[in-house]
């Protein structure tokens, strides 16, 4: 549209507003343009819940055989628990139990504050590092393949997590949050998410929240099912897995 026309419109419009019938005709307009979004953006959601729950369903049986291989090798190798359970911040802020396969040995929480010194994301409140010493041998390859990640499929099933989404924070790491950084808890958290596929802990915080925000902001079904079907090549290839 040119400049010309543009100015066209706007003064159409304006002279509409100037009676009763104009102002109530645009009134409608925006009124059913916001109908439109809203069932627009309610289907997207249902639609996403539904695909959620069908494909968490069907992965939970047939990595059932892989869950309980997994099980056994943690209890093989220190007789700990076989699921870390770890508080996290979901959508707008609500705290909720993650499960991950424990990868990690029983005393890596109380380590953490010695550890801090060689965070290797040197800016943003994430921690992360290479050869962690917390890391278990069974938790190695857990991380490099990423299967320390299956049991959140049950977040998923409980509608706590979706398969994408961003990825959900501890409460520690959200209390150092900006203003800015926040828009990331409006969105349920997810498996899989933009810069899990794009080089995961390579990363920096920055760069997450950067993605993290451009998905919310642009999320649709397919392009959720574009994402699951990249995470499969990016979880092979072990790129960023610390």
């Amino acid at each position: 549209m040119s400049t010309t026309q543009m100015d066209t419109l706007l003064m159409e419009r304006f002279l509409a507003l100037q009676s009763p019938l104009g102002r109530w005709r645009l009134n409608g307009y925006v009124w059913l343009k916001r109908v439109v979004w809203r069932c627009l953006t309610a289907g997207t959601r249902r639609a996403k819940r539904a695909f959620d729950a069908a494909a968490t369903f069907i992965l939970l049986l047939l990595l059932s055989p892989l869950f309980l291989l997994i099980a056994l090798l943690i209890k093989l190798e220190d007789g700990g628990p076989v699921f870390f359970v770890q508080t996290r911040v979901g959508k707008w802020g609500r705290h909720f139990k993650m499960f991950k396969f424990r990868s990690m040995y029983l005393e890596a929480e109380q380590r953490l504050q010695e550890l801090l010194a060689h965070n290797e994301h040197r800016e943003g409140v994430t921690f992360k590092m290479k050869n962690d010493p917390r890391i278990t041998c069974v938790g190695k390859w857990l991380r490099r393949l990423s299967f320390d990640e299956l049991p959140q499929l049950i977040n998923v099933l409980n509608g706590d997590m979706s398969l994408v989404g961003p990825r959900p924070p501890v409460p520690r790491e959200v209390a150092m949050y900006s203003a800015a950084e926040r828009r990331r808890l409006m969105a349920t958290p997810g498996i899989t998410c933009l810069w899990q596929i794009g080089g995961r802990a390579e990363i920096d915080f920055s760069g997450q929240v950067r993605l993290d925000v451009q998905y919310i902001e642009s999320r649709t079904f397919w392009g959720d099912v574009k994402i699951l079907l990249r995470t499969i090549p990016a979880v092979l290839s072990g790129r960023g897995a610390y």
